[in-house]
């Protein structure tokens, strides 16, 4: 094996997207892959979501969009970033759909479906309240007038509208409630406007999971596609499908006293043994996780002790019995006692997603089970 390497497990990932897509109801799935599918290989995921239930696939950026169509994935496509400059032409090209949040990003697309002759199929997105992408609500009469006449000039289809929740994870949350009034008057604006769009859509995984008035035709699974749990303190039985790991390159025993990585940090406080593994802060091990995280080794959590270093870390094993070749387990299902994602998002104050897309390129993915 490589000195470090992320076991991808898709069958995990095949469980996960049967569950949501039960979950879903009548509503179809977006598998959203973006950011390399949070680390774990947006083709490979892709392929694994589209055959248990997923119909769509989502990305943030142009090149993410074109690698999955250059890898062969023709399931119809949603891009939500661009930056000012984007032509679209090879986009359109490509039959990938392309949300729109603003009258300027609304007319370049139209003229690039006059240049390719290609009509653009386009999701308008409504800011709701995060005031991140999207139109506010008094952008709303403009921008929908405008993609009606350029529906009417055969140029684009409003396939779809939609918009983006910043808090599914609490039901009973008067944000979440105004969000969900705001995007009904987007919809009745949209009616008004005399557009149809095909594809409404707002729920992430956690309202996919726990908020059925959000499913509406589409529903857009991320973090849960990959088994994290996302709603604090409720399970749903999902399986998270990464497993990073590494061996141990050396070990030494040493007496109490000694120091340990730069500073020193942290001082041993009795005889112990200490393993020294290649993850550091360039694999994805977060330096904000210093001298509270742990790794497991035979199936025993051990700490991280001392700063997180860019290439390594060094456990104290104490008198765990551990040689050189021996398999430290950085995260994984939590199934044989290593930590999870979960658990390493809140030694480093983050969240899964920030662990997960952070695991560097290269450590080297294996698709299959830990072996």
């Amino acid at each position: 094996m490589n000195m470090a390497e992320a076991f991808v497990d898709l069958d995990a990932v095949a469980h996960n997207t049967v569950l949501l897509a039960r979950a879903a109801g009548t509503a179809a799935v977006m598998a959203v892959v973006k950011a390399d599918g949070f680390g774990h290989g947006a083709a490979a995921v892709a392929r694994t979501a589209l055959d248990h239930g997923a119909t769509w696939l989502g990305v943030t950026s142009p090149a993410e969009a074109t690698a999955l169509r250059a890898a062969g994935l023709t399931a119809p496509m949603l891009i939500w970033m661009y930056p000012p400059t984007e032509t679209f032409d090879d986009l359109l090209h490509a039959g990938v759909d392309v949300s729109v949040g603003s009258l300027p990003a609304l007319e370049a697309v139209a003229e690039a479906a006059d240049r390719t002759n290609v009509v653009a199929q386009v999701h308008l997105k409504a800011d709701t309240g995060m005031s991140r992408g999207g139109a506010v609500a008094e952008e709303w009469p403009q921008l929908m007038a405008w993609a009606r006449k350029f529906e009417l000039a055969g140029l684009i289809r409003i396939r779809g509208l939609w918009s983006h929740l910043a808090n599914a994870e609490t039901p009973g949350d008067a944000g979440l409630r105004r969000q969900l009034r705001a995007f009904e008057a987007a919809r009745q604006a949209a009616v008004t406007a005399r557009l149809d769009p095909t594809i409404t859509h707002l729920a992430n995984s956690a309202a996919t999971l726990q908020l059925p008035q959000t499913r509406f035709d589409l529903v857009r699974a991320g973090l849960a596609l990959y088994g994290i749990e996302p709603v604090p303190g409720r399970t749903f039985g999902l399986r998270p499908a990464m497993t990073v790991r590494a061996q141990v390159l050396l070990t030494k025993r040493v007496p109490a006293g000694t120091g340990v990585s730069y500073g020193p940090d942290h001082v041993t406080s009795r005889e112990t043994t200490l393993a020294l593994v290649p993850l550091g802060f360039a694999d994805g091990v977060p330096r904000q996780s210093t001298g509270r995280a742990h790794v497991a080794i035979h199936g025993v959590r051990c700490p991280v002790v001392g700063r997180v270093s860019m290439d390594q870390i060094v456990i104290d094993v104490g008198d765990l019995r551990v040689r050189p070749g021996d398999i430290a387990v950085m995260l994984g299902p939590g199934t044989d006692g290593e930590p999870t994602a979960a658990e390493w998002a809140q030694w480093a104050g983050t969240n899964p997603n920030d662990i997960l897309t952070g695991i560097g390129a290269r450590i080297p993915r294996r698709y299959g089970p830990v072996r």
